[in-house]
């Protein structure tokens, strides 16, 4: 397996397979409150058998050419990970998505770990727009959105049922010659 370094610190982004579902448990167990107020991943993800499907249905996407899951390791501990949660190869298009165990915030984890992901999307796929569906309420998220250079297109008023709440969901893209150009779109708000 292979393994890209996120920068001095030592934290790493590497695929994540099936036969990681113990580690991937016991990752969401320790972040579980915390990455599940905006992600309803904690939910799926409740004990060795429903963490493996998890997995196994990244490991369909990704032999699908649909969708990747990639883990975020911190002093070779499984700590977050970043997702193409969709990848239509055709229309050139895909969302990308993350969280982290509260262990792991405040260290660019995942703007670093996302650079590389959407990095490898654009220039290996062909992908022409990345999309960051993020809850409103989520400021974490929406920064990493920012730095990312993503242009906020829309709000998606009460569009998301979580939790028995409606949550607005907002929507940012980057587009690839944009990405390419590492500068921030336009109106960048």
């Amino acid at each position: 397996m292979y393994a890209i370094s996120l920068g001095e610190d030592g934290a790493e982004l590497r695929p994540l397979e099936p036969w990681q579902a113990e580690e991937f448990l016991a990752h969401m167990d320790r972040g579980r409150d915390f990455i599940g107020r905006h992600n309803g991943l904690p939910d799926v993800v409740r004990d060795l058998a429903s963490s493996r499907a998890y997995l196994q249905g990244y490991a369909e996407k990704a032999a699908a050419d649909t969708g990747r899951i990639h883990g975020i390791w911190s002093d070779g501990t499984l700590v977050g990970a970043v997702i193409l949660r969709t990848m239509d190869v055709p229309q050139r298009t895909a969302e990308a998505g993350c969280w982290l165990e509260p262990s792991a915030v405040g260290k660019g984890l995942v703007t670093r770990a996302a650079r590389l992901l959407i990095d490898w999307a654009v220039e290996e796929r062909g992908i022409h727009r990345v999309e960051w569906w993020v809850s409103a309420a989520n400021a974490p998220s929406i920064a990493v959105a920012r730095r990312l250079g993503m242009t906020k297109e829309g709000v998606l008023r009460e569009s998301y049922l979580y939790r028995g709440e409606r949550h607005d969901m907002e929507i940012w893209s980057v587009l690839a010659p944009q990405w390419r150009a590492g500068t921030p779109a336009p109106n960048a708000s």
